[in-house]
């Protein structure tokens, strides 16, 4: 059997994987947005933003396959098809799925062994976390804020992690809705109402304005907001469905949960 040995990284998580798998020679285009890790950027010629892509660049690249993400680059995926490109369109957006994405990958560029110890360790991470969180004393009520206008709360993988760091998502039942369109907070009266006790904030690559957060109607009645519990969790490390989440943002989500324990 043939495997690839030219492949075009659409989105981060999947440059990231092959990274961290040793499986950096495959990798001929990334995306313009990846930054883990940070020698990924000097090292391949960037393709891709998130919705757009250099076409003739990538296919003067020769690639054998192109990994991309969900729906929001099916055009990207479509055109490339049609120029005899092998695609593969991931569409993970829970924890589990992000896991299957990791292994499928593995198995694509014939590294089942490494990806088993791979997944081994980012699952006894996981474990360890919610080991940690069975110890806190209280358990926050978190709002996690996807976009900042309209007013976006979290996705699935978010949503879980959360939990498994020891917070209450206060809008889980709207994290199950892929599209960031239906988890819009039509009425920021709807943040005042659940109170959470923590804020993060991860807007898309956008810097976080905390004035912006604590000025808005009604907002100085929430806890977070009187007690200045509100976060930046960098894009990177979470918004992305791939392990730097399933590492680094949780942990670093984990952290503050802990330290607002103590206070």
């Amino acid at each position: 059997m043939n495997f690839p040995s030219r492949i075009v990284c659409l989105t981060e998580e999947t440059a990231e994987i092959l990274y961290d798998l040793g499986a950096e020679d495959l990798i001929v285009g990334i995306s313009g947005y990846t930054v883990r890790p940070k020698r990924a950027r000097k090292e391949k010629p960037k393709v891709s933003a998130f919705i757009t892509a250099k076409i003739d660049k990538i296919l003067d690249l020769k690639p054998d396959l192109v990994l991309g993400f969900s729906d929001l680059q099916s055009e990207i995926c479509s055109t490339l098809i049609k120029e005899g490109v092998n695609v593969l369109c991931f569409n993970q957006r829970s924890i589990s799925e992000i896991l299957n994405v990791i292994e499928f990958i593995g198995r694509i560029v014939n590294l089942q062994e490494k990806t088993e110890k791979y997944l081994k360790d980012i699952n006894s991470n996981l474990d360890n976390i919610r080991l940690s969180s069975k110890n806190l004393k209280n358990n926050p009520k978190v709002f996690f804020e996807e976009w900042d206008d309209p007013i976006i709360t979290g996705i699935k993988w978010v949503s879980e992690l959360i939990e498994i760091a020891g917070g209450i998502d206060v809008f889980k039942y709207h994290s199950s809705k892929p599209n960031a369109k239906d988890r819009i907070i039509k009425n920021s009266d709807q943040v005042v109402n659940a109170n959470p006790d923590i804020i993060f904030a991860s807007w898309c690559g956008k810097k976080l304005n905390k004035d912006k957060i604590i000025k808005r109607n009604n907002w100085h009645k929430i806890n977070a907001v009187k007690n200045n519990d509100i976060y930046e969790i960098k894009s990177p490390l979470i918004l992305q469905p791939g392990p730097a989440a399933l590492t680094d943002g949780v942990n670093e989500i984990h952290t503050i949960i802990k330290n607002w324990n103590s206070n």
